[in-house]
């Protein structure tokens, strides 16, 4: 995934920018940068975060990045922003997303216009570098950027900083936000809304599908309209977002709350507490106990001082240990009682089984898991969902893989994706026996669309029913 923050402003706007992309330091951990235009033209800083946070990497560039024009990113991918000097003149680009026909385009433009790209680790080509070199065939920057969102399969929601202003080009089908908030002196640029607010900005404007703007300090101008065709990401609501944010009018707090109601009207158990397993549970379990009348509590607390995100690790071994780690268990909350888990997801399936295991070992009587959305069959193609490099890293593919083989059709995949179907109960259960859950009971995607709340045909749901 990956955030990104812009700013336009009469004044210098380097901590707008700097505090804005730290805000979105929940969406990626791999490179935090930030580009800013000003009286002696760019500069730019990139920093490796997998480790330090982005806003100890990046404040000791403050005083070299001064501007009145700056955007900044979150990535989990690839080094950025990157400064490019073209045909279309000198401009920092930041992007968010995925090129799912990257081969092809970089082969089409080796032979068709002869480009060279800087090789990264491992042979690896820069999907933002790609991403100006498509731009940058075009007579202008709108034409480029409109070239760039025919010829990308997949996602890519670009910012282009220039010396006049910035460049938001939200992707296609809107699969992920991009919204611009307006203060007195300028207006910015933002993934998440919220990230916006303490710094004095107020909600202007959010591009729909495909929208093409340039926001100056003085104004907006729409570039080239939206499309009609929306497919946003509902796992924004689900995970990935934080809670203040809003997407097209639905607060990403309140659809968890909703979510964790609907995930109650459908139960028949009766646990002595109902909890969210830290952090992006605990709003679905808050609307799960409002709307039961079964009392929240926290069995166990996040300790995250120093393990903010327990995903930073390339290894899994690591990741799982740190997710051990910063779990403390409230022990008079867990002993003897029944407990009822609510948990965003479950990929794999280690950590939540772990955590299952380790409120055993505490001396807790029952544990019913109750995950936010529908079981995950299908890899993200669009945001980068995770770094999983299969769709076998999934716990749902590896044992609909033991029971038909490794070539499952689609048609096959879409009768466990069915929550009325026999595969999806026995897939199910399965599930709850591997893990050792005492009931497990997954939501069901028309509960999740009717807590987003906005036309179904308008999200995109492929992770959970294949259907693009």
């Amino acid at each position: 995934m990956g955030g990104f923050f812009g700013a336009v402003s009469k004044n210098i706007c380097t901590n707008d920018v700097f505090f804005g992309t730290d805000y979105h330091s929940h969406l990626g951990t791999k490179r935090g940068g930030m580009a800013f235009y000003g009286e002696d033209g760019f500069h730019r800083a990139i920093h490796n975060i997998e480790h330090t946070p982005f806003r100890s990497k990046l404040e000791g560039d403050l005083d070299e990045l001064q501007g009145h024009l700056g955007i900044g990113v979150i990535s989990d991918m690839e080094p950025q922003p990157l400064l490019i000097h073209s045909r279309l003149g000198s401009y920092a680009i930041a992007t968010v997303g995925k090129i799912n026909n990257k081969e092809q385009l970089i082969e089409e433009a080796y032979q068709n216009w002869h480009l060279q790209f800087m090789e990264m680790s491992r042979g690896r080509i820069n999907a933002t570098e790609l991403t100006a070199a498509i731009i940058n065939q075009a007579d202008s920057i709108t034409e480029g950027l409109l070239y760039a969102q025919e010829k990308i399969e997949g996602s890519m929601t670009i910012l282009l900083l220039t010396p006049e202003g910035i460049y938001v080009s939200r992707d296609r089908y809107g699969r992920t936000p991009a919204q611009i908030g307006r203060r007195e002196d300028g207006y910015c640029v933002s993934f998440e809304n919220f990230a916006y607010y303490n710094l004095g900005y107020e909600d202007y404007y959010e591009l729909g599908p495909g929208e093409i703007v340039l926001i100056t300090p003085d104004g907006m101008e729409i570039k080239s309209p939206a499309r009609k065709e929306m497919r946003i990401c509902s796992f924004l609501w689900v995970y990935y977002g934080y809670p203040p944010a809003t997407y097209e009018g639905m607060g990403v707090e309140h659809m968890r709350n909703r979510c964790g109601k609907m995930l109650a009207k459908r139960d028949n158990v009766t646990p002595d507490f109902v909890a969210g397993v830290p952090d992006s549970g605990i709003a679905h379990a808050i609307g799960y106990a409002n709307e039961s009348g079964i009392r929240y509590a926290r069995p166990f607390i996040k300790y995250t001082p120093t393990w903010p995100r327990s995903f930073m690790p390339t290894r899994q071994d690591q990741r799982d240990l740190i997710a051990h780690m910063k779990l403390v268990a409230v022990e008079s909350l867990i002993r003897g009682k029944s407990l009822l888990l609510i948990d965003d997801s479950i990929v794999r399936g280690t950590q939540l089984g772990n955590t299952t295991q380790f409120l055993y070992d505490k001396g807790a009587k029952e544990v019913h898991i109750r995950p936010a959305c529908p079981p995950l069959l299908f890899g993200c193609k669009y945001i980068n969902f995770s770094r999983s490099s299969s769709d076998y890293d999934m716990i749902t593919r590896r044992i609909i893989r033991e029971w038909e083989g490794d070539n499952v059709s689609n048609e096959t995949l879409l009768r466990y994706a069915d929550p009325d179907s026999s595969e999806y109960a026995r897939m199910v259960e399965e599930i709850r026996k591997r893990l050792n859950f005492t009931t497990l009971a997954f939501q069901r995607l028309d509960d999740l669309e009717e807590a987003i709340g906005i036309e179904p045909c308008k999200l995109c749901t492929y992770c959970w029913s294949g259907k693009e």
